[in-house]
């Protein structure tokens, strides 16, 4: 069975044998702080780090179980029923369900290639009057797009324009395998802005380490829902992210992953060249985990994905990533952890299944 459903690192992409040694010597040298219950925003020394890099002070800077938890600390602190969410359709769509459960209505803005299309945003916004809006600029989760500069600042704009506060998830930021980084969202309207990013991609998702930052107002409101929720996070996985970090062992091992990446990558965009052309239409990621195809034939989701069973191969409900749930000819393609032999084997039954249907 080939799965492509879940966006998982490769398990070749750990770094093992250094995080082991950055786990010892963590517990070893801050065993007074790790083991202890500590402060609600997380593990000090990597607080530190990441303020210094964004030029902010530490307490803008909240740590977490991993980033959606701290979504969700978001729309328990911010949202209240009724409030209107926006986000890009297609979008993730963990976060679609945890913005739901706060009792938010969301609503889906278009997204083009380069981004979400901001003249209907901007029409939506007039219309809805949204608290907030929740964007992935780079190499986007679902589709594998990333918003232009240009729209970034379009973005910026409206947000100023409209008291809009932007949610920014950058979690695969730096797994770019081609073309030049875009500033973000969060550099050009930092008032306006939280920042999400965890290094699930970059060390290990069972590691949990999130982080958000933002303005200072905004981080202590979240910031108070999170001590309420568990007094204390897990400190030692933090203080292990920090060691590696402190070691000088980041770079070597986002350099890693690029070199695993990119063939993978490579080798799905020449498959679906190959097997898909006339089948589908989809954008060329710069990065990330996913390819978004969007099928020319009009299917029902569940129809795929019984039929995708019976050739081998897991798919994920198209119509989960679309807040109006018209999603059912996307289908999203992770690639990470899979070999090349996997993706010319998933691509070639996906279009087996779809000339079936």
């Amino acid at each position: 069975m080939i799965s492509f459903t879940r966006g998982v690192p490769a398990t070749e992409a750990f770094p093992v044998e250094a995080l082991a040694e950055c786990a010892a010597s963590a517990l070893t040298t801050y065993s007074s702080q790790v083991l202890q219950y500590g402060s609600f925003r997380g593990f000090d020394p990597l607080r530190e780090y990441i303020a210094a890099e964004y030029g902010l002070a530490s307490d803008q800077v909240l740590l977490s179980q991993g980033a959606l938890q701290i979504v969700d600390f978001i729309a328990r602190t911010l949202i209240t029923p009724g409030t209107v969410v926006l986000v890009e359709q297609p979008s993730y769509d963990r976060v679609i369900k945890v913005f739901r459960r706060a009792g938010a209505t969301v609503v889906g803005v278009p997204l083009q290639e380069d981004g979400m299309d901001l003249a209907a945003c901007e029409e939506i916004i007039r219309q809805t009057h949204p608290l907030m809006a929740y964007v992935i600029s780079d190499f986007q989760n679902p589709s594998g797009t990333t918003m232009s500069e240009a729209k970034r600042r379009g973005v910026a704009a409206l947000a100023e324009q409209y008291n809009l506060l932007v949610v920014e998830d950058s979690p695969y930021r730096r797994l770019r395998y081609s073309g030049s980084d875009i500033p973000t969202i969060q550099s050009m309207v930092p008032n306006r802005t939280i920042q999400l990013s965890s290094y699930s991609k970059l060390l290990s998702p069972g590691l949990r380490v999130g982080l958000a930052l933002g303005p200072q107002q905004t981080m202590d409101r979240i910031g108070r829902t999170a001590q309420d929720t568990y007094i204390t996070p897990a400190l030692l996985p933090q203080a292990t992210v920090f060691e590696f970090i402190a070691r000088g062992l980041l770079p070597a091992q986002i350099e890693k992953l690029h070199n695993l990446y990119r063939p993978r990558l490579s080798e799905l965009l020449a498959a679906l060249d190959a097997e898909m052309g006339v089948l589908a239409t989809w954008a060329i990621p710069q990065g990330g985990f996913f390819v978004g195809v969007t099928l020319r034939k009009d299917v029902k989701a569940e129809t795929l994905i019984s039929r995708a069973l019976q050739e081998g191969l897991q798919l994920t409900n198209g119509r989960d990533f679309f807040a109006d749930g018209r999603g059912d000819t996307f289908v999203r393609l992770p690639f990470c952890a899979l070999t090349t032999e996997e993706i010319d084997e998933g691509v070639r039954a996906l279009a087996r299944v779809v000339l079936s249907l």
